[in-house]
């Protein structure tokens, strides 16, 4: 039986499918909830790459996550991490995953987490990243494409199709008016030409990252913490995975940011020097700083809007120490 009449097959099996109430939607994959004839949880995650961000944006055609599990590489992650892929392929052009339903174990933009939990998963990140290091599989994202995913002129076309893309743009021009120009400029030309960053980032230890390591992409069960979601799964050090975890989700633990740093970089010490972490460090801004520079000025809740005005200042000052050593400049 081939892998596609594997995914038809459990489809098959599958009742009572619902739409993932809580899932947000922004790439514009849709999850539905549902349950197998042997009364095993799934979710269904169904993609049209026309309306995906991650396809348009990652340089990812044929399925990234789905080519990792085929190959058996998701099966290869180091004891403590995991998957949920049961099986994923294109059916009628659309590709399908279908996966186990971890319930309340993903983590989600409501939860706070505690200090153990932060331990457990920057514990099982550099699992993984020691795991594959110097030995990351083909077929990944390149540094490039990762370094430049929030590029204006790579969302400008996809405006008129995708919410998530415009409100990357209308970030972007608040992110002007909110940082002191020497930043502002150093990251837009970093987004427009990553040629220069990318070859920091890509100058020391490389390894499988995961690529989108957020809350949501996230379980923590008793057994394992499982990585959900690689269709961003990228050949760089490993710093890129423990700084957007940092810059995307501080906010959701309960520790000062300059904790949550601290132990991040202890995660990846041996494996990424102080020049690639300083990079890193900065190219937080070109991931998140619209983001940021969005919230801080159009949150309807003006106790967001200060958060992020207060983390849009405190990223942008780490952003100077690549910056005075010319490490992502043109």
């Amino acid at each position: 039986m081939t892998i596609a009449a594997d995914v038809i097959d459990l489809l098959t099996r599958v009742t009572g499918r619902t739409p993932l109430g809580d899932h947000d939607g922004r790439s514009g994959a849709i999850l539905e909830r549902g349950l197998l004839d042997d009364h095993h949880p799934v979710v269904i995650k169904t993609v049209v790459p026309e309306r995906d961000l991650t396809f348009a944006l990652g340089n990812d055609p044929t399925g990234r996550e789905r080519r990792l599990w085929a190959d058996g590489v998701l099966d290869e992650l180091p004891a403590g991490t995991g998957h949920a892929v049961i099986a994923a392929d294109w059916v009628d052009e659309r590709l399908v995953t279908v996966m186990r339903d971890l319930g309340d174990s993903v983590l989600s933009w409501n939860r706070a987490l505690s200090p153990s939990d932060l331990d457990r998963l920057l514990g099982a990140l550099a699992a993984v990243h020691h795991h594959f290091a110097d030995q990351a599989p083909g077929g990944l994202c390149d540094l490039r494409t990762r370094a430049s995913l929030f590029a204006p002129d790579r969302l400008q076309p996809l405006a008129a199709t995708h919410q998530l893309a415009r409100a990357v743009l209308e970030g972007w021009q608040h992110f002007v008016d909110l940082v002191p120009a020497e930043i502002a400029g150093a990251v837009l030309s970093a987004l427009e030409n990553p040629d220069p960053l990318a070859e920091v980032l890509g100058s020391g230890t490389t390894t499988m990252c995961h690529g989108d390591a957020w809350l949501v992409n996230i379980a923590i069960t008793p057994g394992d913490v499982v990585l959900l979601d690689w269709n961003l799964a990228t050949r760089g050090p490993a710093s890129i995975d423990l700084i957007d975890f940092a810059v995307g989700c501080a906010s959701h633990i309960d520790l000062p940011i300059d904790a949550i740093l601290a132990s991040a970089r202890d995660a990846c010490r041996d494996l990424v020097d102080d020049t690639v972490w300083n990079a890193t460090m900065f190219w937080a801004l070109c991931e998140l700083g619209w983001n940021k520079a969005l919230d801080a000025t159009t949150h309807p809740d003006e106790t967001q809007r200060a958060r992020a005005r207060h983390e849009l200042t405190w990223w942008t000052a780490q952003a100077y120490p690549a910056l005075d050593a010319h490490a992502t400049r043109r």
